[in-house]
């Protein structure tokens, strides 16, 4: 069986039967339309991305799911791509500890060839399986991981390298891909397939497939918060502040969970240095800072659990 890495005619018979890499002919004279117009087409193509990605609810919420628990026990999650859909991944990962207060450890996120990667082009870094497996062996994987292998193609082998080594140790896999019946997504336990169509410019997977993935992304990583507990209701109240916004974000968000004078929460959020959550249950439980951290402690986290347990 050819490779296609090694054979240029296998890949681009590969290529040729992917959505992701169609021509449009309707839009063969772009480069000589106003600019205006041009926005407008990129525009209404985009518009095709949310319906893609709401067929593919059901298995994102399945995902979830099973990701949750292992998490819930230590577990990791772990993004897994080349190029754009790395970046996402990585991108994803870094904004869960501002966000979520979680450890930087716990959401990670791999790019064929490292963090060079980030901001150029790895030559052959993409193609390599044996790299996804040396990155992944490098984390010492356990069942209650969990890898997400995320390529517009649903073919790189570094992504698809990720998932077949990640489910050989016994770590959950998902496969994010952007064309159906995809590599990636039969080796994944959980096949997440968003069809978004052919691409404003012919294979750039940036566009409506990086939107998609983005989107994904998103749910995945917020709806795993939101179940261990980093929200109460709709409010980041796991949130970090370690800058002047944040702080000022933090203030507010006890304010709207609890509608405390701007002294209450001062105070509060002084006592608990500074801990949204903490401030919170303080507020609404009637406890004080310490009784705080052993109950959201005794209940890992959940805020509306503690706060049941601190009540007469």
């Amino acid at each position: 069986m050819n490779d296609p890495a090694r054979d240029p005619a296998a890949l681009r018979t590969q290529l040729d039967a992917l959505t992701t890499e169609e021509f449009r002919p309707d839009l063969a004279d772009v480069d000589m339309r106003p600019t205006l117009d041009i926005a407008r087409a990129m525009n209404a193509g985009d518009r095709a991305v949310p319906d893609a990605v709401a067929a593919q609810l059901p298995r994102i919420a399945a995902a979830v799911d099973a990701i949750a628990p292992r998490m819930a026990r230590g577990g990791r999650l772990v993004y897994a791509g080349a190029g754009t859909a790395g970046r996402l991944g990585v991108l994803d990962a870094s904004e869960c500890p501002p966000t979520f207060n979680a450890d930087p450890s716990q959401v990670v996120g791999l790019i064929a060839g490292g963090p060079d990667a980030l901001v150029r082009s790895v030559e052959g870094a993409e193609d390599s399986e044996a790299l996804a497996h040396e990155d992944l062996k490098a984390l010492d994987l356990t069942p209650d991981d969990t890898v997400v292998g995320v390529s517009a193609s649903g073919r790189t082998p570094y992504a698809v390298g990720a998932v077949v080594y990640a489910r050989d140790v016994g770590a959950l896999t998902v496969g994010l891909a952007c064309n159906t019946g995809s590599a990636l997504a039969a080796a994944a336990d959980h096949a997440i397939e968003v069809v978004v169509g052919p691409e404003f410019l012919t294979g750039s997977t940036r566009l409506k497939s990086g939107t998609a993935q983005k989107l994904v992304l998103n749910m995945i990583s917020t709806i795993t918060m939101i179940r261990l507990g980093k929200t109460y209701g709709n409010l980041m109240v796991d949130v970090r502040a370690t800058n002047a916004k944040l702080r000022a974000r933090s203030h507010r968000i006890v304010a709207q969970a609890t509608g405390a004078a701007d002294e209450e929460i001062a105070r509060a959020l002084e006592a608990t240095g500074g801990e949204v959550k903490h401030a919170i249950l303080v507020l609404l439980g009637g406890v004080d800072a310490p009784a705080a951290a052993r109950l959201l402690a005794e209940h890992h986290g959940h805020l509306r659990a503690a706060l049941a347990a601190a009540s007469p």
